[in-house]
């Protein structure tokens, strides 16, 4: 697989996690059905898109980098869908995330470019 298609495939996964993430609040403690559902659909496809790129990308940079953008993503979320609030220390530490991330995958020599 092409190193970018593994990096989409990376982004896939992401997304569809976070697609999850913002089921999870909203089945209300899975006492919604559909929202549950999707949660459950969506974790199902965010692992397997995960385990695909695994075969590329190390396990530790793969999550890395999930759960950062992750993180990032579902602030976010939380942010414009669920209007919750973030502090400066919280933008000031999801823009750490950003930069960790970014150093890993410019800088070192354990991801395939």
């Amino acid at each position: 697989m092409a190193p970018v298609a593994v990096y989409a495939l990376l982004f896939v996964a992401i997304v569809l996690e976070v697609i999850g993430t913002t089921a999870l609040q909203l089945s209300q403690q899975f006492t919604r059905l559909g929202p549950a559902l999707v949660l459950v659909v969506c974790y199902a496809a965010a692992f397997y898109c995960l385990s695909i790129t695994l075969r590329v990308i190390p396990v530790g940079i793969a999550y890395a980098i999930w759960s950062a953008l992750g993180i990032v993503l579902i602030s976010l979320v939380g942010l414009v869908y669920f209007k919750q609030r973030l502090d400066l220390p919280a933008v000031l530490g999801l823009a750490l995330i950003i930069a960790g991330v970014l150093v890993v995958n410019l800088f070192s020599k354990s991801v395939s470019h």
